[in-house]
């Protein structure tokens, strides 16, 4: 069975909760992270002697089950460790956590308990990377960025540092051109590298891979990092540890830097005592000469000099940095101004603000480019501030943000209000200020209001006219909509209410959403052979490539509908269903496997398929038998109703059903029977006695049709287990593609359509809504509420 990456992440993540309460949130991942690391490589190479890495059985997973209920147990797993660390040079890697540590972990019986359910969850059968085909993927390594992401998220502002969103990482390493790299030993080094997150996702971009540098001052952080690099199958990559900006380890044989090909770092913001341990006037690498010396409480322009320092004379870089970086005064404007007229920088991009942990204030990437730097006539600029979703307490960069301005970037395209070529010479004018709102005005345009259309009505003809891209697609709907009753004025043709139904009945909007559908379903065509080809081993991030470069290329060009909204619809669904399918599918191949719903007991009460839905069976081979159900489900609601009626009209103090309603408000069929035969023959009580022998009816029917609906859910349920067992492989390609994949992907590019026009409505009614009251018709209703008030007044007055 297949190893599903919300399912390794919900589990994993489960685990920290084993840890809450003796330690802070920053660290769980010293614990979680390394029993990740030591299952993963006992699952993978136990036993295998052509192995990376070495398993001791005296250092494997296996030999910390045994240690399950053990009073020992937290010093027996620091055994473990230090075997599988001796046996591969990773001493300080793995055994940074002290799983002994009672103050972290509790004493005697509580310590035992807690490590022993952290085993236990890592024990689950659902977490074997044994037999995982999909290695390619970094199934692993995504986990790994996970857990990350939530460590720092829960770090709080001090400790949050050691993470690099992924999102940005991505950005990074496709805007530096990592994607150029032709050859393994070309080199990519972080000096800040902190967990390794970017340096891994940038070396990602690489056709053939690269080889890996970093340093990290902080040793426990550094460990991290170099785990990172074994799950991610980059076990040869370097980790040093130490101040980078102090004592940087990567020197040349005559004591200058090590030069390298591409460099990416997200340094500590404005650190303030990054001078500490040397002397920047006096600096061996000469990293400041030629530019200046940043301000001694704030290393900022430190790291960026270090950066272009450690780059060769084609090299390429980028670094995050604060926003504060682009238009500082004193040293930090001095440093900017040579960094300009030098030609480093090729190009800056603003990303939102709370985007990071450990801090909220927006930063940017300044990409830096020391090829032909004498060239260079400006600099490229792209405001992304705006593009992101809120994600609990942070900002994300969702997938259509990551591709636009990867896009715009690397082709140099110029988007009114989101990026342009700015030349030296203007950044000149402005005294060397980068600050990105000063060359692109990202702001909404005001929305003006029209005097005279407040005074005499009607709505002004330029702001039907601003909705021009509309207009381009449904040329004869504004017609409909409007006519003009004066010079630069237009009147509703129709209420408002009516804008919508008019918009969405008329005959070019249908056109359009159909051309749409067209557009979708000839994307759709395309790919139906490369989605039913898959096979056991496939690699699932290069089928995604595939179908999101394609959706993007489909849509492109087309009016009102933005390819990259297009596009994010995709990756969202990928993300949330498809993900998960395509991986049970590379491990499993084309089968519906069943998974048992245990009860207390273990005993399997149902089962369930993750791949293909119940309800997916169900509308392919057994629509009539859940119309029969729905039908007496129909029936036993009819029912509930006139029961409610009965006891709206009759319950209720004094009422005809007051005896036979409990102190919870419950009607029982007990209680009638008790009742009526109290009352029964009494003709003081016949009215009552009728009443309830039709509510006891109503009982036994909606009894009858409750026995009869769980019996048809049964006999169907059974139905559809045995049709899974039924289905070909073919069957199985044709539920989850045709069924279950494109309908669901049409569903949600289709609610694009309903939003467009949702916005060409609410716009419509909102300019009606502001002039539909002329400056007339206000003085009118003032001077009927004026006279309404002065004879109620007369007529207090007169008594």
């Amino acid at each position: 069975m297949a190893i599903k990456k919300s399912e390794l992440y919900s589990s994993l993540w489960k685990g920290c909760d084993e840890l809450r309460g003796g330690m802070d949130a920053s660290q769980y991942k010293d614990y979680v992270l390394v029993l990740l690391f030591v299952k993963y490589v006992s699952d993978k190479y136990l036993g295998d002697d052509f192995s990376p890495i070495e398993v001791p059985d005296a250092g494997s997973f296996q030999a910390m089950i045994s240690l399950k209920g053990n009073p020992n147990i937290g010093e027996g797993i620091n055994n473990i460790i230090a075997n599988l660390a001796e046996a591969n040079d990773l001493r300080g890697v793995i055994d940074v956590a002290d799983f002994n540590d009672e103050d972290k972990l509790g004493k005697g019986k509580e310590m035992v308990a807690r490590l022993t359910n952290l085993i236990a969850i890592f024990e689950n059968p659902a977490l074997n990377f044994k037999k995982n085909r999909s290695d390619g993927d970094d199934l692993l390594g995504d986990a790994y960025e996970y857990l990350m992401r939530n460590f720092a998220t829960q770090s709080g502002k001090s400790k949050g540092q050691f993470y690099t969103p992924a999102e940005v990482s991505r950005i990074m390493a496709k805007v530096v051109g990592i994607n150029t790299a032709k050859r393994q030993d070309q080199t990519i080094y972080d000096p800040t590298c902190g967990s390794g997150s970017l340096l891994l996702k940038a070396a990602d971009q690489a056709p053939k891979g690269l080889s890996i540098y970093g340093q990290e001052m902080d040793n426990a952080t550094r460990a991290l990092a170099q785990m990172n690099m074994i799950l991610h199958g980059h076990a040869d990559g370097i980790i040093l540890q130490g101040n980078t900006l102090a004592d940087p380890l990567f020197k040349e044989e005559n004591k200058g830097l090590k030069r390298f090909d591409f460099a990416v770092a997200n340094p500590p913001f404005s650190a303030k005592a990054w001078s500490n341990g040397f002397n920047p006037f006096d600096d061996e690498f000469k990293r400041f000469d030629g530019f200046g010396i940043p301000p001694a409480k704030n290393g900022d322009y430190a790291f960026l000099l270090h950066l272009i320092g450690s780059l060769k004379n084609d090299g390429k870089g980028a670094i995050i940095l604060p926003h504060g970086v682009l238009f500082r005064g004193n040293a930090e404007a001095e440093i900017r101004k040579n960094l300009i007229e030098q030609g480093f920088i090729k190009g800056i991009i603003g990303l939102p603000a709370n985007l990071f942990y450990g801090t909220g204030i927006p930063a940017c990437i300044i990409v830096l480019d020391k090829f032909n730097i004498g060239e260079r006539q400006g600099i490229f600029m792209i405001d992304g501030s705006r593009g992101f979703v809120k994600d609990g307490n942070k900002n994300r960069l969702r997938e259509q943000d990551i591709h636009k301005i990867v896009d715009v970037f690397n082709k140099g395209l110029e988007v009114p209000k989101y990026s342009r070529f700015v030349s030296v010479d203007e950044i000149k004018d402005n005294d060397y200020n980068l600050n990105i709102p000063r060359y692109i005005d990202s702001q909404e345009s005001e929305d003006i209001q029209d005097i005279r259309a407040h005074l005499l009505g009607g709505i002004p003809k330029d702001d039907i006219e601003a909705l021009g891209k509309y207009w381009q697609v449904y040329p004869g709907l504004k017609g409909e909509l409007f006519e003009v009753i004066g010079e630069g004025y237009l009147g509703l043709r129709v209420g408002n209410d009516e804008i919508k139904p008019t918009i969405f009945n008329h005959g070019e909007f249908i056109h359009y959403s159909v051309e749409i559908e067209g557009i979708f379903n000839s994307w759709k065509n395309e790919h139906l052979l490369l989605l039913s080809g898959l096979e056991k081993g496939d690699n699932p991030k290069k089928i995604i490539d595939e179908l999101s470069e394609s959706i993007l290329e489909a849509f492109a060009g087309r009016s009102l509908i933005d390819k990259y909204d297009v596009y994010q619809h995709l990756m969202s669904y990928w993300l949330e269903t498809m993900r998960d399918d395509v991986y049970i599918l590379v491990q499993d191949g084309w089968v519906a496997n069943l998974t048992p719903i245990l009860n207390k007991k273990g005993t399997a009460t149902d089962y369930t398929c993750e791949l293909i839905p119940k309800e997916l069976i169900i509308n392919r081979y057994f629509v009539e038998e859940r119309a029969k159900i729905e039908e007496l489900e129909s029936k036993r609601d009819e029912i509930g109703r006139e029961m409610e009626e009965i006891q709206e009209e009759y319950g209720g103090e004094e009422g005809l059903l007051e005896e036979v309603t409990n102190d919870s408000g419950n009607i029982t069929k007990a209680n009638i029977t008790t009742r009526i035969k109290e009352i029964k023959g009494n003709s003081e009580f016949e009215e009552e006695v009728k009443l309830l022998r039709v509510y006891l009816r109503l009982i036994d029917e909606q009894s009858g049709l409750n026995k009869q609906v769980k019996d048809g859910e049964k006999l169907l349920n059974d139905l559809v287990l045995k049709q899974y067992k039924l289905l070909t492989a073919n069957e199985v390609k044709s539920l989850v593609i045709d069924d279950k994949w494109f309908p669901s992907l049409w569903e949600s590019i289709n609610s694009e359509m309903e939003r467009i026009s949702q916005r060409l409505a609410q716009r419509i009614i909102e300019l009606a809504d502001r002039y539909g009251e002329t400056l007339y018709d206000l003085e009118n209703d003032v001077n009927l509420l004026t006279n309404k008030v002065e004879k109620h007044l007369q007529l207090m007055i007169n008594g």
